[in-house]
This record gives structure tokens, sequence and C-alpha cells, in this order.
């Protein structure tokens, strides 16, 4: 054989497109539409023993054709398996890691040099839901003369930022849920179901 050949679905713009078409805000609905496939999109993916670690709206594309109305998760350049592949356990837990990812979206754990696993994933959705239907997080933009620094004013702004201020003007389920996240344990599985459930009752 001569050639090798990749196949892969053609795509729609991405959310972050999107949401500036959208004059950079969606609606409480929009947003919690995508809440509901970007959790069962996470959740499949966590299911193979892979967490994402760059979890942003430019990753995530609205389809085409017939897939219009679906949302799918790409880039997968700095993912990696939370699995041990000799033990088949979950990798121990492991600090003094260097940061990966997106300031604006990125766990606290993350920040602090963390290992990443599935609830840090979880925990970058929730900024990002919350960005969408606020249109600005706290700690975006945050000024720095070197990317070290500017890294190091967005994590200590992020952890002074309490969660009324985070989630001011939104419906408290949104509260609930960075709540949730933050006390996530390390190897701990999230409970997708009840995070779904929490914004279908909005």
């Amino acid at each position: 054989q001569k050639w090798n050949y990749m196949i892969m679905d053609y795509l729609g713009p991405s959310l972050e497109e999107l949401f500036t078409y959208c004059s950079k805000q969606f609606t409480l609905k929009t947003t919690l539409m995508l809440a509901e496939q970007i959790l069962s999109a996470i959740h499949n993916i966590h299911k193979n023993g892979i967490v994402h670690r760059d979890i942003k709206p430019d990753n995530f594309l609205i389809g085409y054709g017939k897939t219009h109305k679906k949302i799918f998760l790409i880039d997968f350049g700095l993912s990696k398996t939370y699995i041990n592949l000799n033990t088949f356990q979950h990798e121990e837990y492991n600090q003094c890691k260097q940061f990966t990812g997106s300031f604006r979206y990125s766990s606290i754990y993350n920040h602090k040099g963390i290992e990443q696993s599935r609830r840090d994933d979880i925990e970058s959705i929730g900024y990002m839901l919350i960005f969408f239907l606020k249109g600005k997080l706290p700690w975006q933009n945050m000024p720095g003369k070197t990317k070290k620094e500017k890294l190091k004013n967005t994590y200590e702004k992020k952890v002074n930022t309490t969660f009324d201020e985070l989630c001011q003007d939104c419906p408290r389920q949104f509260r609930n849920y960075i709540q949730y996240c933050r006390r996530l344990r390390y190897m701990e599985k999230p409970d997708y179901f009840y995070l779904k459930n929490l914004f279908r009752t909005v």
C-alpha cells in the first residue's frame, strides 16, 4: 500500500466564533442546551480513559449538514490517559506538574501544578458556561509583563473570587455546579447525571 488516508468529518464553526457572532453573549436557554451536550461529550471521552486538558470554546464545534444541532469536541493535542495502562488503575496523584491548557478556563488544581484528572475538565466546563452566560469572567485578560506573571495574576484572582461574585446574575445551579467541582477529589468520578440535571431543572 503506497498511501495512507485519514477521513475526518467536516464541521461547522466553533462556539467561540458563534459566541462572537451573537455579540459575545448567549441566552440562558442556549447556554443550558450547550451544557447538556458538552457534558455528554466529556463523559464519553472520560469513559475511554482520557482527560482533554484544554477545554475552551475554540475546541467545541457545531456540526454541519445533518449534524448541525450537535456539538463536537476537537483538538486532543494536550490530552492524556488517566488510566495506567500497566495496572489499569487511575494514575497516582502527582504534584509539581507544568501548567497545561487555557489560562481563562483552567481549573485551580491545574494552576497549583497538580496532575489533571476528570475533575479538571468538569471545572473548566463550568467556567466556560458562565462565560457564555455572562460574557466575561472576573479573571480574564489579567495584566502581566510576562506569561508567567500573567498566569500568576490569573490564578490569584481566580482563588480570591467568591462563588457569589463568579455566579452573580446566574441561576443558583451554576454556583452549585462550581462548588461541586471544587470539592471533587483527584480520582473521584464526577456525577455527570447530577451535573446535567442541575441545568435541566433551570
